[in-house]
C-alpha cells in the first residue's frame, strides 16, 4: 500500500473542520477557531503546492511553510482544548497528528537541502 501524505493532510484538514463545526461560539473561540481553521488546513494546501513547484527552492519554501503552519495548529488545538472543555479528546488526537506532521516536513525540508 502506498503513503499518501496528501491524502493524510487532507483527512487532517476535513477533521479539523468537523471539530470547529461543533465549537459553539462566542467571543473567545471565534478567533481560536477561526485561526485554527486557517492553519490546519494551510498544512495540506502547501503541501500540494510544493508537490507542483516550479524549482527546487520553491519546493523548500512550500515544506518549510507546512511545518510552520503545523506548530500553528498544535497552538490553537492546545487553546481549543481551553477554551471549550468537551473537545479536549478530540483536540489532543488532532494536536498529536499535527505534531507527527509537522515532524514529517521538517524531516522532508532537512532532507531537501
Amino acid at each position: 500500500m502506498k503513503y499518501d501524505l496528501e491524502e493524510r493532510c487532507a483527512k487532517f484538514s476535513e477533521e479539523v473542520i468537523d471539530m470547529c463545526k461543533k465549537v459553539p461560539r462566542n467571543t473567545i473561540t471565534i478567533p481560536i477557531i477561526d485561526q485554527l481553521i486557517r492553519s490546519g488546513t494551510s498544512i495540506g494546501a502547501n503541501y500540494c503546492e510544493a508537490n507542483g513547484a516550479s524549482s527546487r527552492k520553491d519546493f523548500r519554501n512550500k515544506i518549510f511553510i507546512c511545518k510552520k503552519e503545523g506548530k500553528e495548529t498544535q497552538y490553537w488545538l492546545r487553546l481549543l482544548a481551553r477554551s471549550y472543555d468537551d473537545l479536549k479528546d478530540n483536540c489532543r488526537k488532532s494536536w498529536q497528528e499535527a505534531k507527527e506532521l509537522t515532524l514529517i516536513f521538517s524531516k522532508i525540508a532537512s532532507k531537501s537541502k
